[in-house]
């Protein structure tokens, strides 16, 4: 199967049973056969087996890059030389899609005939105004299995392979208490950090926070967020709002302050008042330093689900749906989170981790 010589020397099948599922079913029933496909998830070695099952299933596959979205140049190098096509927003456009599987909007602008399937919260504002039906990956229960899992690993993995030591209770702030800024809390308490959240409180508590006695601060008490920014040894943004931290109170303590800064989120979190150079990997998301950004037995299940959703556009159309189908962001079928859910819990490797996560 293509890709073999680079995927089982690394991997091995527990670490992506929904994949492995999906690619086995389409191998047989080729459900995009004849159709192309873009394929816009950023580009690294884990995500050669979404394009290995959607191959699998008959798709004349095309990956996408644009937006400046981080990828590993061996890997778009490796596609190249392996007959796959390798685009940017500019020649995307120019050809015509079936189904475009998009990550932060990139390839919001094209129009794909049945659709598209968007990975992440973050891209779902370059779609409210669409036309074509769009399902949000981000919208269900699976993908916490990655933000809350896997990104929040990431960013500790990142740290420790820049040199830095958090184990004697540095103290550590982190601006936001979404999926992705429970993940890093979840994180850093299981490595002995101190470590306290900033947050809108108007919004209401949290019971993630509330259960593991993490103190929270109030994003709107910036003389309070000020005094925990200059006390802070690492501070790490995941609120998923551009610009989220460019007040002036805030950005003065940044300023100021010995912390190593960092960013979780796909947009410039600290603003144009913080310099790239002030923040580790020049505020792009910091687990995008690694090799593998997300380790493939948290990521699995997204990515399966991604490629699945866009398998569900297809059937629709076929059963003649499509037409009935309003266009703009919609949610995942439950039923589908759940069969992608059961395979990673029945046959993966963090069944447990998914377990302690939903509190079952």
């Amino acid at each position: 199967m293509l890709f073999d010589e680079i995927l089982n020397d690394v991997y091995e099948e527990r670490e992506y049973p929904a994949l492995l599922a999906l690619t086995r079913e389409w191998a047989q029933v080729r459900p995009f056969e004849g159709l192309r496909v873009l394929a816009a998830t950023p580009v690294f070695r884990n995500t050669l087996l979404q394009y290995r099952a959607l191959l699998a299933g008959g798709a004349d596959l095309v990956v996408g890059v644009a937006g400046g979205m981080p990828c590993d140049s061996g890997i778009v190098d490796f596609l190249r030389e392996n007959g796959i096509r390798v685009v940017g927003l500019q020649e995307a456009q120019k050809l015509a899609f079936d189904l475009i599987l998009d990550c932060a909007g990139q390839f919001s602008a094209c129009h794909p005939r049945f659709g598209f399937v968007e990975l992440t919260r973050s891209g779902v504002q370059f779609y409210e105004n669409s036309e074509h039906p769009v399902y949000v990956a981000d919208s269900g229960i699976v993908k916490r299995i990655e933000t809350c899992l896997g990104t929040g690993e990431g960013y500790v993995r990142a740290l420790a392979q820049l040199g830095h030591d958090f184990d004697d209770g540095k103290k550590f702030v982190v601006f936001g208490s979404g999926k992705v800024g429970q993940g890093i809390v979840l994180q850093l308490l299981r490595s002995g950090a101190n470590v306290q959240v900033v947050t809108d409180c108007s919004r209401g508590s949290s019971p993630f926070l509330d259960a593991n006695d993490v103190p929270v601060t109030d994003c709107n008490d910036l003389d309070a967020v000020a005094a925990l920014v200059r006390d802070a040894d690492f501070v790490v943004t995941a609120t998923g709002v551009k610009g989220a931290l460019d007040r002036p109170q805030v950005v003065e303590a940044l300023l100021g302050s010995h912390a190593v800064l960092a960013n979780m989120g796909v947009e410039d979190e600290y603003g144009p008042s913080i310099p790239s150079t002030r923040v580790l990997a020049e505020k792009k998301p910091l687990n995008f330093i690694l090799e593998e950004p997300t380790h493939l037995k948290y990521i699995d299940a997204s990515l399966a689900l991604h490629a699945a959703l866009g398998e569900l556009l297809v059937r629709e159309a076929a059963d003649g749906l499509t037409a009935n189908k309003k266009a703009g962001p919609l949610d995942p079928p439950s039923e589908l989170e759940q069969r992608i859910l059961s395979m990673t819990m029945q046959d993966g490797l963090i069944g447990p981790e998914i377990a302690e996560m939903m509190g079952w």
